[in-house]
């Protein structure tokens, strides 16, 4: 007896690779995650990537196919990998001239399954050096960090498939969840909620009613509070505890080789969707153009549903787009996301807001309330008698992809999680580092960048529909310009081996623009980097050496400032992007082969404190000269 419980001990043992085994430890599989495994194992580290479910990919893996990015060339590198290796899949299976490859969009636009295939297989192609384990759960408890000083020194997790706790030893741990559990449990400081305008001067912030569609003096103007904008009334700009919505990134189709019939959930209310039916009939959404259409618009809209014609109020969706925004994927399917022109779709405010800080077991039921809700909602618009019939057979022509999460009823396996905790690092990333500060100009250009990015200031609502209000609490988008990022939204303040390339220090507005997956993957791009020198150095996250991190950044491809006429691609890339972040180059194009001005001479020579060759006169030639 003696003897079996003996080598039951030792197997217990083997099974747990702990104690130093590993360079860097990751938890979450998401696509930030996956880039900062890949990045890391590339730089030679043995990588350790803990994901909670079965499957790896985040978002991508779960509908979102539709990439979330405004400038393409803003972000590259190890991203812009991941859509080329998309793109070849399609060329190569369906040929140069499918609809597929053409739907594909050069790789922007994937089927879920496709994206979770290309992560696998950047993953494998670094072979032993990364190591993946499905179904290990962190809770966010400090129990189960284990710290000497200032450093983590190991991690205890949840072996879902067996119930077993394991521990797992690491020189760097990085916190790739969308919740930011990790670092949380480290006791790094952070916020759940919005800041109030008055907090970070931050467009948008707070709590606040746009029409969908108004920015950028598009649409009515208002003036709230002393602060004339483009705000309707409800509008504070106060602070809350408010998080902005959830929902399922949806894989449907109306090819019938592959429809699945949406199923009426056993947990059907019908209450929760019936003030559609007003809507469908009217033709009312949140849309900017509602201010030119009176009642008797929507009287007469009416009158002919009533007729069995279709809605003729301007930006009105119809059939299943009133309840869900569709966007085109190869093969027949589409990555529909909640519908923002619509007072009811599929995202569910207000009961995810515990979500960030919240356990497994309360966020696995939400989850299940949010599938029953989600699928409640298409049932509804399919089914109800008192909606216009029309209008139903229109919807009834949608169905889940039945080539799709054949493991889940053809259902994603994720909750889209678009913001939890946001960190309080090194740098605290606001609304004011993506908006230009005068018109035509760039943002403030970080030196201290790891990639540009490019997305508009987006965040969907807090509550739900209200009596009155001409759209949802705090759905907003504003345009942003390209921008840049510094390491320092991922570094804590006090924790010297630990790193957050996901949940990111930023306000509730900063954080809206920088939480788009293409931007995730970059910052764990550099994540994999950093958390590498920090291993080869012996040095806190802190210290690391920025230039030196960028070097290797530029040899990865990642852009670090966009310029709209230099490609990752061109010989001059690596000096320019060098030579933008010393402030040489301010505008949005490098213009090499133009003459320099003479107040381009002016700010050369104050930065470099040499004096320039007579005979250099094209830019390119004096950058040359300067950086060599």
């Amino acid at each position: 007896m003696v003897k079996k419980l003996l080598i039951s001990a030792l197997m217990c043992l083997w099974l747990l690779p702990c104690h130093g085994q590993w360079d860097v430890v990751v938890v979450g599989g998401t696509p930030g995650g996956i880039m900062t495994a890949v990045s890391a194992a590339r730089e030679g580290k043995q990588v350790l990537l803990l994901e909670r479910t079965a499957h790896i990919g985040g978002l991508p893996a779960n509908g979102l196919g539709a990439t979330d990015i405004t400038t393409r060339e803003a972000t590259t590198g190890l991203f812009k990998e991941f859509v080329s290796r998309n793109r070849a899949y399609y060329e190569k299976t369906y040929g140069p001239g499918s609809e597929q490859l053409k739907d594909c969009s050069d790789g922007y636009h994937f089927e879920p399954s496709v994206a979770e295939r290309t992560f696998l297989d950047m993953i494998e192609g670094e072979g032993s050096r990364i190591k993946v384990l499905y179904m290990r759960q962190f809770d966010c408890d400090p129990a189960y960090i284990e710290k000497e000083g200032r450093r983590i020194s190991s991690i205890r997790i949840l072996n879902r498939e067996n119930g077993m706790e394991e521990h797992y030893s690491a020189k760097v741990f990085v916190d790739a969840t969308y919740e930011g559990d990790l670092a949380a449990a480290a006791g790094v400081p952070f916020r759940v909620g919005r800041e109030s305008r008055a907090e970070f001067g931050e467009v948008c912030a707070g709590k606040i009613y746009r029409r969908w569609g108004v920015q950028f003096g598009k649409g009515e103007k208002s003036s709230f509070n002393g602060y004339e904008g483009y705000e309707s009334e409800g509008t504070t700009y106060q602070g809350d505890n408010a998080v902005q919505a959830y929902n399922y990134r949806l894989c449907l189709t109306t090819d019938k080789s592959h429809s699945r019939p949406i199923e009426k959930p056993e947990n059907y209310n019908r209450e929760e969707y019936a003030s559609l039916v007003e809507d469908v009939w009217t033709g009312r959404n949140t849309g900017v153009e509602m201010l030119g259409v009176t009642e008797a618009d929507m009287q007469a809209n009416r009158a002919q549903l009533q007729k069995g014609g279709v809605t003729a109020i301007p930006g009105d969706p119809w059939g299943m787009a009133k309840v869900t925004n569709m966007v085109k994927l190869p093969n027949g399917k589409t990555d529909a996301n909640n519908q923002h022109m619509a007072f009811l779709s599929t995202d569910l405010p207000e009961e995810n807001w515990p979500w960030p800080t919240a356990s497994w077991e309360w966020r696995d039921r939400f989850a299940k309330r949010l599938k029953d809700y989600t699928l409640g909602l298409l049932w509804f618009v399919q089914n109800d008698k008192q909606l216009p019939s029309q209008f139903r057979k229109e919807c009834l022509r949608w169905g889940l992809s039945s080539t799709e999460y054949a493991d889940n009823g053809n259902f994603p396996r994720q909750v889209y999680v678009r913001e939890g905790r946001r960190f309080e690092g090194m740098y605290f990333f606001t609304a004011n580092d993506a908006i230009e500060v005068l018109p035509g100009s760039r943002p403030p250009l970080h030196k201290e960048s790891v990639t540009a990015s490019h997305y508009a200031l987006d965040s969907h609502a807090v509550l739900k529909r209200e009596n009155g209000r001409v759209h949802l609490d705090g759905f907003f988008g504003y345009e942003s310009v390209p921008y840049t990022i510094p390491l320092g939204v991922m570094l804590p303040r006090e924790v010297e081996n630990l790193l957050f390339p996901v949940p990111v220090s930023g306000s509730h507005v900063g954080f809206s623009t920088m939480r788009m997956e293409p931007c995730w993957m970059a910052l764990g791009q550099a994540a994999g980097i950093a958390a590498a020198q920090a291993v080869d150095r012996g040095l806190p996250v802190q210290a690391l050496d920025v230039e030196s991190l960028q070097e290797r950044l530029l040899e990865g491809g990642a852009t670090l400032v966009y310029f709209a006429d230099i490609r990752t691609g061109s010989p001059d890339f690596k000096m320019v992007q060098k030579m933008a972040l010393k402030g040489y180059l301010n505008g949005w194009k490098a213009d090499l082969d133009q003459p320099a001005s003479a107040e381009d001479m002016r700010l050369w020579r104050r930065l470099s404190g040499r004096d320039i060759p007579g005979n250099l006169a094209t830019r390119k030639e004096i950058l040359y000269y300067l950086y060599r």
